[in-house]
């Protein structure tokens, strides 16, 4: 169990979750249930929940997700009484409640009310339907990104961050990525110790940042064409050796001219670039797991040397090998 943070909170911030049918189950319980972590840790500090939790949808009756469950939301709030955030969840139902009127109108009118509005995943699409998202920074699923981008032209769109936030206004990739959305709000209103306990407490990999590619590297790798699985395995074993592009031909029996062009084709990257960010994963890890000294870290993971890295790190993630480590401890 986390040790939970001491924690007073002043205020209870309601949270309502626009469902709709086919939405998508995670895109819903995620996020709700960051939240109601982060509840039960202030409740068992002795402290006063910070969240209320409402599902609502379109009409007066449980609304099914895409998955076959029903969820138990209740009607649209009415009237002009205050809210904190307004999430909207996405799913395959998302095209239908984004074309439906009434809905989008009561989403506009509602986040007028709200301190600030987020959307997960495909959400995007029903915040942009709105006129939210004009102007503005955004995301959403990376298989969605190109087809958000070309129906809202006034979005910025951004296809590689997990989530962005713009102004009041905060936008998600892919269905888990609503709980690193979630995680960030928490963070925001309740501190980032708080934050690392919810995540430590429902046992997630890892608290993300928000400008984290959708992708990890050795996933993006395989995205495309995966006959040099087995050389990725084999790399990852080897990530300190000798990885020149003459060792990594042989290693899949091919010339360099042939491996080089087959592997551009099938990856959309240069082996040493592929290289690069697969060093870069492992030290990202080591980093986040253990209290390896970064030296260390760099010589393990291939760089050579500490300045090799955190070059590759500015260039690649914006940010030193030791503060990306003080961002996952506390």
């Amino acid at each position: 169990m986390p040790k939970t943070p001491r924690f007073s909170p002043n205020v209870i911030r309601t949270i309502e979750v626009l469902t709709f049918p086919a939405v998508q189950l995670l895109d819903v319980t995620g996020p709700i249930q960051v939240f109601a972590s982060a509840n039960d840790l202030v409740a068992n500090a002795g402290g006063t929940p910070p969240y209320r939790l409402k599902l609502v949808t379109q009409g007066d009756q449980g609304v099914v997700s895409s998955a076959g469950v029903t969820l138990a939301a209740g009607p649209l709030s009415q009237g002009s009484e205050a809210l904190d955030t307004l999430l909207v969840a996405g799913g395959q139902g998302v095209e239908a409640a984004a074309a439906n009127p009434e809905l989008v109108d009561w989403l506009q009118r509602r986040a007028t009310q709200a301190r600030r509005v987020a959307s997960v995943c495909t959400g995007a699409f029903l915040l942009a339907a709105a006129g939210l998202l004009d102007g503005r920074r955004a995301v959403t699923h990376w298989k969605d990104c190109a087809r958000l981008a070309q129906r809202f032209p006034a979005v910025r769109v951004e296809p590689d961050p997990i989530f962005v936030c713009d102004g009041r206004v905060w936008t998600s990739a892919g269905v888990t990525a609503g709980i690193d959305l979630a995680l960030a709000l928490v963070e925001e209103d309740l501190g980032r110790a708080m934050a690392l306990a919810v995540a430590r407490f429902m046992v997630v990999f890892l608290k993300r940042p928000g400008g984290q590619a959708q992708f990890s590297a050795a996933l993006a790798l395989q995205a495309a064409d995966d006959k040099f699985g087995a050389l990725h395995d084999w790399i990852n074993r080897h990530l300190n050796d000798d990885l020149s592009l003459s060792v990594l031909a042989d290693q899949a029996g091919m010339s360099e001219r042939s491996f080089s062009r087959h592997y551009a084709e099938a990856t959309g990257q240069t082996p040493a670039r592929a290289i690069e960010r697969l060093r870069l994963e492992a030290a990202r890890r080591l980093l986040s797991e253990s209290r390896t000294p970064v030296k260390r870290i760099a010589q393990r993971c291939g760089f050579g040397s500490e300045e090799t890295m955190r070059r590759s790190f500015l260039r690649l993630l914006s940010v030193t090998p030791q503060d990306y480590r003080s961002r996952f401890t506390f």
